[in-house]
């Protein structure tokens, strides 16, 4: 989080950073809630990425249950690998990034601009990268909130912003629908490529699972510490 305090501009300026500061905005009682259910989000995906290859064993797949714990763009192609229905695919899957980017929007919604920071720190963003981003995203949010469906900051942006809901709802669809599109497509386009990938980490299964393991252990710790 930034601490240039009153050397920033107005956060309703043309070059405001996402962090800019709002003295009025109070937290409302029920934001500690929002940042529950981020953290269970968070454990659940550690979960998935740590055990994503037992749970697409080509001989014993769960494929569902995979795509309720995460449903990033990697487990959503492996799903399709293991022949998921198509209907449990699309569910699933639409559900899963739905709740995920209407987590993090309550969050903009519920702590401002307080938010952005704490995203900004995770990420590492620079005070200019988070003002470009920031004009971008006023100026194209119509075609943004599609593209990046599956972008916390966009979310929290869209919460900072109080983005209306019959707006938000109707580019998150299609958003959302696009990027499950894109996927199954691509995952029959290299059909050959995910089927021979999903043999080999079933025949390496027990090597897989303890180096995605030792990853998430790491990636975690890095994280503590740049917190």
């Amino acid at each position: 989080m930034s601490n240039a305090g009153n050397d920033l501009p107005s956060p309703t300026g043309p070059a405001a950073p996402l962090t800019a500061p709002d003295k009025a905005h109070q937290p409302p009682r029920w934001a500690p809630l929002t940042l529950i259910a981020f953290v269970a989000l968070v454990v659940l995906t550690n979960i998935a990425n740590a055990t994503w290859a037992k749970l697409v064993n080509v001989n014993d797949p769960n494929a569902e249950l995979l795509l309720l714990l995460s449903s990033r763009n990697r487990y959503l192609a492996f799903a399709l690998g293991v022949d998921i229905s198509v209907v449990a695919y699309a569910v699933i899957g639409f559900l899963r990034i739905a709740v995920a980017f209407a987590v993090c929007h309550m969050i903009g919604r519920a702590y401002s601009y307080q938010a952005t920071g704490w995203f900004k720190r995770y990420l590492g963003f620079t005070d200019e990268a988070e003002a470009a981003f920031d004009r971008g995203f006023e100026r194209a949010e119509w075609a943004l909130i599609p593209i990046f469906s599956g972008s916390n900051i966009v979310a929290v942006l869209t919460g900072v912003r109080r983005t209306p809901a019959s707006k938000l709802i109707m580019l998150l669809t299609i958003g959302i629908a696009g990027r499950l599109t894109l996927m199954w497509w691509l995952a029959r386009f290299f059909e050959d490529e995910l089927q021979s990938f999903l043999r080999f980490t079933t025949r390496y299964q027990w090597w897989v699972l303890g180096i995605s393991i030792g990853a998430v252990v790491l990636v975690n710790l890095r994280n503590v510490r740049r917190r």
